[in-house]
This record gives structure tokens, sequence and C-alpha cells, in this order.
């Protein structure tokens, strides 16, 4: 049995700093490029969409473990398909 999707995803709890920690954080490690201006996942363009995809970039990059989506306990693992539009989360 294939085991369960699952995808990193910032908590809406989470403050300002803490996302633009994350979203820098996971870009040095990850190729960040699916945020950039005009790529589908730009838009909607506020902190948390974009700090949300770069975590969920380097969870899926690190193999899926819990501990790759902590990032100071402000991640949290999803069993629901976060993508929206043409913005896939990988």
């Amino acid at each position: 049995m294939e085991s369960q999707k699952t995808w990193c995803v910032a908590k809406p709890s989470s403050d300002q700093a803490t996302l633009l920690a994350n979203l820098n954080y996971a870009c040095s490690q990850v190729d960040c490029r699916i945020l950039q201006k005009g790529c589908p996942c730009s838009y909607p363009d506020n902190l948390m969409n974009h700090a949300s995809i770069a975590m969920n970039l380097y969870y899926q990059s690190r193999g899926k473990n819990h501990w790759n989506c902590d990032f100071r306990a402000s991640g949290l693992v999803v069993v629901t398909d976060p993508s929206y539009g043409n913005c896939i989360y990988a």
C-alpha cells in the first residue's frame, strides 16, 4: 500500500517574523523559483502562502520526515493537498 501523501504548511498562528525566517531558510536550501512573480504560486502574494510553499518544498526534498516540517514548531504536516489553481504543491 502506498504511504499517505503529506505536505508541510505554515501554521495559521505563525507570526510574520517566523514566516519570513522560514521562507528565507527554506529558499536557502531548495529552489524557490516557483514563487517568482508570474509563476502560478506567486499569487496570492502574502507571506503565509509563500512560506507554506517554501516549507513544503524543503519538506518534500528532505524525505518528508515530520521533523523536516518543524520549523521551530511553526510547521504543520497535512494530508489534504494544499494545491490551488495552477499552483501545484509537490
